[in-house]
């Protein structure tokens, strides 16, 4: 038995051809870790470890576990997975070397002694014992090297940055100056206490996030993913002309079993490019758009990406409040591309490019939600337990076994022992990645909140911005996406969620749209130049350039950029979170709703360069501008206060009067 395969299980063998399926595992691989694949006793041994950690977290979600030995257990298992199924390098892979198996036992000799130590070793947290600091400094050490393995070098080398200003922050100028810490001061509150490591990130990590993995691990293996793009196919009409739009669907409802932006991407790309292609989608413009297609799955409820649990912890409110939170936001990123689909539909029409009209082998829907139709059911059935009143861990682990129960409607898709070992299996080891960069994260959380650094940082900002909600919301957002370059978006919410969030707030931005500004930018980031894994995933499967499709990705999403701005700059752009503050109704949360959605169209229009006909270059920039001041009026006011009355209105009549333009006759052309 061994390990799961980096690409997604549901493409078909032959549907890559080699070059490609070896260009896309590393790209994977670069998000998920490269991973061994044992065989024989080594594989048997591996799986058994995984197959724990699942079961430990499932009877740890049923019953109750201490808070201090779920974490210390969490981490321990993180390790020792991450030592024996991430190699130190690629030229060691599918290889035990000695060296894993010291560092294994090394890790699961840190969280026996963290256990074994109890209260007591809680209380000498400020008078640490030599050994102590020994076993801390390890954990340290062995948290970042599984980090480096499971997630690649850049977390690490972040944290150990943040490690050195905690240690040498005196030698630093004001304002960044604070008094430095030794070992004895430092090692303890990281390693032993509840403020770093073992923090709120891991504690999610152990108690949330993992079920949600393992969940998504078995909808996988029940066969939800195919079902989820066939059924996408289906609905769109099968066609090739349709395509464009098949990716949207898909990409939405994929969300749950696959969990991640770069397998989406992928799983999308193999079935999706040879019909975009006949279209006459150019390759870079078809991978920007199944980036941005993969990018979806980490915001759609039921199951969003890992930082929306970080959320529900940091603001101490329900999950199921972050997932109503999510609704709108999701409809209109998907309203966004498929304005993007439906002009790309229009210019290639234009172009004179024949579409194939030929149906895709495809079941007829009824036939098809006759067949596999209960796979939607357990994406229902989290939302139904959470609305009854269950906790989320409740709500996922009966949701989990509704999918399994469900699974044996059809024979060839049943999780029988076997198969079902493997999914639990599979759902550990995908979830090593996300606690080993939650642990990293605390370390660097563990260090701002000793040495004060989110509070000074907040000032800083507030400083640079003179006060400026709009100033500061911009400096965030930059903030989130240089941060969201070098480290996932579980780290990156996490990171600016401590530092930058706490400036928006200080200037009267509700929390929990302060947080949901940070978390739409960390996501956004996964596809911002220059660097993004899932374009260079679609690149590889399209044949474009990397970079080339790296900037169509931008160019999908562009008018998603400027739709978090809504929350946090308008007193009533909150109720697109379905937050009602002072006299706001549901008539306001229309208005905005409506603001958002002809102001995303037109953002589309001026980014496709498209509408009826090709727009010239100064109705492109005057239309990004009309829907600019629909959605994000505050700007204006920022850069000329009170050079318009009412923005939205004008931005309204602006967009109507550059489209109406659509329709004069083209200009003669010799």
């Amino acid at each position: 038995m061994s390990t799961h395969s980096p690409l997604p299980p549901e493409l078909a063998p032959g549907a890559l051809d080699e070059a490609t399926a070896s260009r896309l595992e590393t790209l994977i691989e670069e998000e998920e870790g490269a991973q061994n694949r044992f065989t024989g006793l080594l594989g048997l041994g591996a799986v058994a470890i995984a197959l724990a950690m699942s079961l430990f977290h499932l009877w740890a979600a049923w019953d109750i576990v201490p808070t201090t030995t779920l974490r210390f257990v969490h981490v321990g298992f993180a390790l020792a997975i991450g030592f024996t199924l991430f190699p130190i390098s690629r030229r060691f892979r599918h290889r035990l070397m000695p060296w894993d198996w010291a560092l294994a036992a090394a890790g699961i000799y840190v969280v026996w002694y963290l256990i074994s130590g109890g209260d007591d070793l809680q209380d000498r947290a400020i008078f640490p014992e030599p050994m102590d600091i020994v076993v801390g400094w390890m954990l340290v050490a062995m948290v970042l090297e599984v980090a480096r393995r499971a997630t690649g070098p850049v977390m690490p080398v972040v944290a150990i940055c943040f490690l050195l200003y905690g240690f040498f922050g005196n030698w630093l100028p004001a304002p960044w100056q604070h008094q430095g810490y030794d070992s004895e001061r430092m090692i303890p509150h990281l390693a032993i206490g509840l403020d770093g490591i073992f923090g709120t990130a891991v504690d999610v990590s152990a108690t949330l996030i993992i079920l949600f993995t393992i969940y998504g691990a078995i909808l996988q293996a029940s066969g939800a993913g195919k079902f989820f793009v066939d059924f996408s196919f289906a609905a769109t009409g099968g066609k090739a002309a349709s395509a464009g739009r098949t990716v949207v669907l898909s990409s939405f409802l994929l969300g749950g079993p696959s969990g991640s932006g770069v397998a989406t991407t992928v799983t999308l790309g193999t079935v999706a490019w040879p019909m975009m292609k006949k279209v006459g989608y150019r390759p870079d413009d078809a991978g920007g758009l199944l980036a941005a297609g993969g990018l979806g799955a980490i915001i759609s409820p039921p199951v969003l990406g890992a930082a929306a649990f970080l959320i529900a912890e940091y603001l101490n409110i329900g999950y199921l409040d972050v997932i109503k939170m999510a609704i709108i936001p999701t409809v209109l990123y998907y309203a966004s591309l498929l304005f993007m689909v439906e002009l790309d539909q229009r210019r290639l029409m234009a172009s004179g490019n024949a579409v194939a009209e030929d149906a895709l082998q495809v079941e007829p829907i009824p036939v098809m939600l006759r067949k596999y139709g209960f796979h939607f059911s357990s994406l229902i059935a989290i939302i139904v337990f959470m609305v009854i009143g269950y906790s989320p861990t409740m709500s996922v682990l009966y949701a989990m076994g509704v999918a399994v129960v469900l699974s044996f409607v059809r024979p060839e898709q049943a999780l029988w022992p076997r198969k079902l070992i493997g999914a639990l299996a599979a759902g550990a080891v995908q979830s090593v990645g996300i606690a080993a960069t939650c642990a990293s994260a605390g370390i660097i959380v563990g260090v701002i909140t000793l040495t004060g650094l989110g509070l000074k940082f907040s000032d800083i900002a507030i400083q640079a911005a003179g006060g400026s909600v709009v100033i500061t919301a911009i400096y965030t957002a930059l903030i989130v996406w240089v941060v969201g370059l070098a480290v996932p978006v579980t780290a990156s919410y996490i990171i600016c969620a401590v530092v930058a969030a706490p400036a928006l707030i200080k200037l009267g931005v509700p929390d929990y749209a302060a947080h949901m500004f940070v978390f739409y930018y960390a996501v956004l980031s996964e596809v911002s130049p220059p660097t993004a894994l899932s374009p260079f995933a679609a690149a590889a499967i399209t044949g474009a350039g990397p970079y080339r499709t790296t900037f169509q990705a931008w160019k999908y999403t562009l008018p998603a950029f400027v739709m978090p701005f809504v929350f946090v700059t308008d007193p009533e752009g909150v109720g697109l979170l379905l937050k009602f503050t002072g006299d706001m109704g549901w008539a306001d949360v229309a208005w905005q709703f409506l603001l958002a959605v002809v102001g995303l169209a037109t953002l589309a229009i001026a980014c496709q360069g498209f509408f009826r006909r090709a727009l010239p270059g100064w109705e492109r920039w005057l239309l990004a501008v009309a829907g600019v001041l629909m959605m994000f009026p505050a700007l204006l006011d920022t850069i000329a206060p009170n050079l318009l009355p009412y923005p939205h209105l004008i931005g309204m009549v602006l967009a109507l009067g550059l489209l109406s333009l659509q329709w004069r006759p083209a200009p003669r052309t010799a």
